[in-house]
């Protein structure tokens, strides 16, 4: 049997990738999808899927930074005609308890469907792992996971049903059809779609009539909120409730407009996260 591992995100992926080259029941190649497919629009008009996800990246990204190229469909279906061309390659995803994951699930069950019986998943929603302490948790991610502890990840490994291919398959339709800014995880395997201002209130609370750092005001929100949808998408919805005259930017400061009200004082400063690329959380 060869083994194609299917994981979202790079940072999520190291793990993975430490653990593979260790194990030898885990030896195979690595595809690390790109995209975060809770955030943006799933379709845009007169684009196909590829070219309208490029797209959204390429509003969200601030100016000097390189421009987005999503190819994830390309290199999946790639992927697909090496299945139908070797009947000993198998898929492996690995999936846990956040949004980016679920969604790509639900993806890929959609373009993946002519394979079934050669389509694994590996999911860790609500169980325990050991961290490099020996301490029981429960990661969101596979990124916070001990190499030693993927390894033995493995074993949860189990091919799609018949039954999740029917029922599940019906969720990427859903979601496209729906079409809203954000999907946000709510339990299990369950998506809900909210619109791209979702989190908007919630970055203005945090503002105030002095000038803070953008990067700290999304780094709270994400910290406190358990937000799933990576720092740069937030900061465009800073920059995008600036336009909006909601707030006042200057570089990388950000402020309540002269005619809003809010917090007096802001918070006692923490060290910001630098901004991320778009596959990572």
């Amino acid at each position: 049997m060869s083994l194609i591992h299917l994981i979202v995100g790079d940072a999520t992926a190291q793990p993975l990738t430490e653990a593979v080259a260790l194990e030898e029941t885990l030896t195979g190649e690595i595809l690390v999808l790109k995209d975060i497919l809770n955030v943006g629009p799933l379709k845009t008009e007169g684009m196909g899927f590829s070219e309208g996800r490029s797209a959204f990246w390429n509003t969200v990204i601030p100016e000097g930074q390189a421009a987005a190229e999503v190819d994830d469909l390309e290199r999946l279906m790639t992927v697909s005609s090496r299945l139908s061309n070797d009947p000993s390659l198998q898929i492996w995803f690995w999936m846990a308890p956040r949004a980016a994951d679920v969604c790509a699930y639900f993806w890929l069950l959609q373009f993946l469907k002519k394979h079934q019986g050669r389509f694994s998943v590996i999911n860790i929603n609500g169980l325990p792992f050991l961290d490099e302490n020996g301490k029981l948790f429960y990661p969101d991610s596979f990124g916070e996971v001990p190499v030693k502890e993927i390894i033995k990840a493995r074993k949860l490994a189990r091919v799609i049903t018949p039954s999740e291919w029917e029922t599940d398959g019906d969720e990427w339709p859903r979601m496209i059809a729906e079409n809203l800014g954000l999907r946000k995880h709510e339990a299990g395997k369950k998506i809900s779609g909210q619109p791209i201002s979702f989190y908007d209130d919630l970055l203005l609370s945090l503002c105030t009539k002095s000038n803070q750092k953008a990067t700290r005001i999304v780094n709270q929100a994400m910290t406190k909120n358990k937000i799933q949808t990576g720092d740069l998408f937030l900061l465009w919805r800073l920059r995008e409730l600036a336009a909006q005259g909601l707030l006042e930017q200057q570089k990388g400061d950000i402020k309540l407009a002269s005619e809003k009200t809010g917090n007096e004082e802001p918070a006692q400063e923490d060290q910001p996260d630098q901004p991320e690329a778009p596959a990572q959380e």
